[in-house]
């Protein structure tokens, strides 16, 4: 009889050991971090532009942690001047829209289309919601043409 209620008591802990072994690994408590923010580095650019020119800025996303399912967009916006942006070879961008970015380093092309002060921000985003803004402002080349 001693034996059976030893046995019966075993059975009950064990039973409760691995219930309580399956839900502490429930997907509730299981969380993977997805949402890393992130850091623009671009190498400096000149100050001065001619109507024209074409200045190259060179970016580099550089996030805290890694998730495969990141991806960026880039958009800018120019309050000052005249001039467009545009990745590589690709068509020059209209402002305000949102363009994906292929990859975690690129280049950038902007080309003057005034003689005055311009200016403009770019914005890069992530699909979690991170945001860097970075601004960008050019004054007329004092060069003369003779």
């Amino acid at each position: 009889m001693k034996n059976l209620i030893v046995s019966t008591l075993y059975i009950i802990i064990s039973l409760i050991s691995i219930e309580l072994f399956f839900t502490s690994c429930s997907e509730d408590e299981l969380q993977i971090q997805k949402n890393f923010p992130f850091e623009v580095q671009f190498l400096p650019v000149q100050k001065y532009i001619a109507k024209g020119e074409t200045v190259e800025i060179r970016c580099r996303i550089i996030p805290t942690g890694n998730y495969a399912g990141t991806s960026y967009s880039i958009r800018y916006f120019q309050p000052n001047g005249a001039g467009n942006l545009r990745l590589f070879n690709d068509l020059p961008f209209v402002p305000n829209n949102v363009y994906p970015l292929s990859e975690k380093e690129f280049r950038l092309y902007y080309t003057s289309e005034s003689t005055v002060s311009q200016s403009f921000d770019i914005r890069i985003s992530d699909n979690m919601g991170n945001e860097k803004k970075l601004s960008f402002q050019f004054d007329p080349s004092n060069i003369v043409s003779l």
